[in-house]
């Protein structure tokens, strides 16, 4: 969820605190993740060709993301430690994943937003921080640098439908209700619910588990990782209503959570049927 400052309840210190250790917490393992195929095959003496394209595609999707002032340069070099980690799964479907996230999101932080604007509900346009990527996609790279594909694409999955059903509610406007009491509330409030914005979330989760499970390795577990995006995304109105709300919890922390509770659901149901992928 992304939601304008003034409707913020936890301070602005401890909220800055919290993104910046989320950063600094996990960029290095990001890092990690991204060099340990490379360099490993270099110790033992492996061709690194098979790295050269998924370092080149990373390149040029971080400098595109910058360029069309999707994310600012330092959320864009995190962008691009994601994109070489997922570049390097088999069958390239979790690369195709993140593409059709990012067009989702792009596409959807831009629809109405000049009313968002005048409502103050729109994001800046410099495009995400750091700590914005790393809560979007952090849970994703890091599952999939684990070998734990189905997380990946459940995070992937959640994140997507988080953006746009939070976008695209604010734009098309309407009534929304709090999640854990169904009481009326205003649009952009943590933990609201619309009946727009959670349908274009649902929708936009579909396509992210469409996109990375074209592979017939992948697809039987399409439907179980659909699931968890979507048990995520209400995890994520969950999350926004209690700890959010009362300022416990930022915008950045949240979403990290609630893509780490889907990618664990997943994960956990295969390691439950005794198997991982």
């Amino acid at each position: 969820m992304q939601k304008m400052e003034a409707q913020k309840t936890i301070p602005s210190r401890r909220d800055e605190q919290q993104s910046a250790a989320l950063v600094w917490i996990v960029t290095p393992l990001l890092a990690t993740g991204a060099a340990y195929a490379p360099v490993h095959a270099a110790a033992r003496s492996s061709s690194l060709t098979p790295w050269i394209m998924p370092l080149l595609l990373s390149a040029a999707f971080a400098v595109l993301v910058s360029l069309l002032k999707a994310a600012t340069w330092p959320a864009a070099a995190i962008g691009f430690l994601v994109c070489t980690i997922l570049a390097q799964q088999p069958g390239f479907g979790a690369l195709l994943a993140l593409v059709v996230l990012f067009l989702l999101t792009f596409a959807a932080t831009r629809f109405g937003r000049s009313k968002k604007e005048l409502q103050r509900l729109a994001e800046g346009r410099s495009g995400r921080r750091a700590a914005q990527i790393v809560a979007n996609l952090g849970v994703a790279a890091l599952c999939a640098s684990m070998g734990w594909y189905a997380g990946c694409i459940a995070a992937l999955s959640e994140a997507a439908a988080d953006t746009v059903s939070s976008e695209i509610g604010q734009a098309v406007g309407g009534q929304a209700w709090l999640i854990t009491s169904l009481r009326r509330v205003p649009g952009g409030t943590d933990g609201g619910i619309s009946v727009a914005g959670t349908a274009t979330g649902v929708a936009a989760a579909a396509l992210v588990v469409a996109a990375g499970t074209m592979h017939p390795a992948f697809r039987p577990d399409a439907l179980l990782i659909f699931a968890a995006a979507c048990a995520g995304l209400l995890f994520d109105s969950v999350l926004g209503a209690t700890v959010e709300r009362i300022g416990w919890l930022g915008n950045d922390l949240v979403n990290f959570s609630s893509t780490l509770f889907a990618a664990m659901i997943a994960v956990m149901w295969l390691l439950f049927r005794g198997r991982i992928l």
